[in-house]
């Protein structure tokens, strides 16, 4: 598992504690670790929205979604989704850091045995 997997799941951990302060630690991590180029925005993008959906109680967002409702088969089907985005050729960085911040996130929380 690569440092900023390890850091995604970390991150995810703190989201679903509801431990926003920690998770804004972590969320600082990742963003440094991404870097600033295009895919970096991208995946900041993603990681940025991930802490607000959750933060914000936003009930139109997948991921809050996905949480509430412990959807492990729609987190599934949208982890091969966008696996699928970034492999296209023709997405540009932007796009791929956006959904590299998603499939991280979506194994990181496949990967959970429980959610908290």
């Amino acid at each position: 598992m690569s440092a900023r997997d390890m850091r995604m799941e970390m991150f995810l951990r703190a989201l679903l504690r509801r431990d926003f302060s920690r998770a804004k630690g972590h969320l600082e991590k990742l963003l440094k670790m991404a870097g600033s180029d295009e895919w970096g925005r991208g995946y900041a993008r993603a990681v940025n929205g991930f802490l607000s959906a959750l933060q914000d109680n936003d009930s139109d967002s997948f991921l809050f979604q996905i949480v509430s409702k412990n959807d492990r088969e729609r987190a599934e089907e949208f982890l091969k989704r966008f696996e699928d985005i970034i492999s296209q050729e023709f997405r540009d960085e932007y796009e791929k850091g956006y959904y590299t911040a998603w499939v991280e996130l979506l194994r990181a929380y496949l990967n959970q045995k429980s959610l908290v």
